[in-house]
């Protein structure tokens, strides 16, 4: 399988925090981030990238799950989903985790891929990551 990697920077378009009342500190989070990919990999160079995320947040610190859609020029999606942790300390909120491929159109169709990411939240709206793992297209396998 082919080894990929690149960066993602994008924007929040949206976000709703819930506070909850269990436990001090305790919120919820949903967010629509957008961005454009950055990668030595044609198949990922500069797609269009939209991802929703939750987070589950104690003090600024737990979980973050959701879905993700890559969209190349040519209309052509690869759509999956993530999880991981997120981590605040001393100001500064770092993300991490995995990816993984769960479906495409057009030669994304049918493929195979995961891997994992890492981040920070460089102000309350924006974010940077980087990324990297392995991918496999349907017509490579079927060749």
């Amino acid at each position: 399988m082919p080894e990929m990697s690149g960066s993602f920077s994008g924007t929040t378009r949206v976000e709703t925090k819930l506070r909850l009342s269990d436990v001090p500190g305790h919120e919820l989070r949903i967010a629509e981030i957008t961005g454009s990919q950055r990668s030595t990999d044609d198949n990922w160079n500069n797609a269009g990238l939209i991802y929703w995320g939750v987070l589950d947040l104690v003090d600024g610190s737990g979980t973050q799950r959701g879905n993700y859609v890559n969209e190349r020029a040519n209309g052509e999606r690869e759509c999956g989903a993530f999880e991981g942790k997120v981590t605040t300390a001393q100001g500064q909120t770092t993300l991490e985790g995995t990816w993984r491929a769960i479906f495409g159109t057009g030669k994304f169709k049918g493929m195979k891929a995961q891997g994992t990411y890492k981040g920070r939240m460089t102000s309350p709206s924006e974010v940077e990551m980087s990324w990297e793992g392995h991918y496999e297209l349907a017509a490579s396998r079927a060749a």
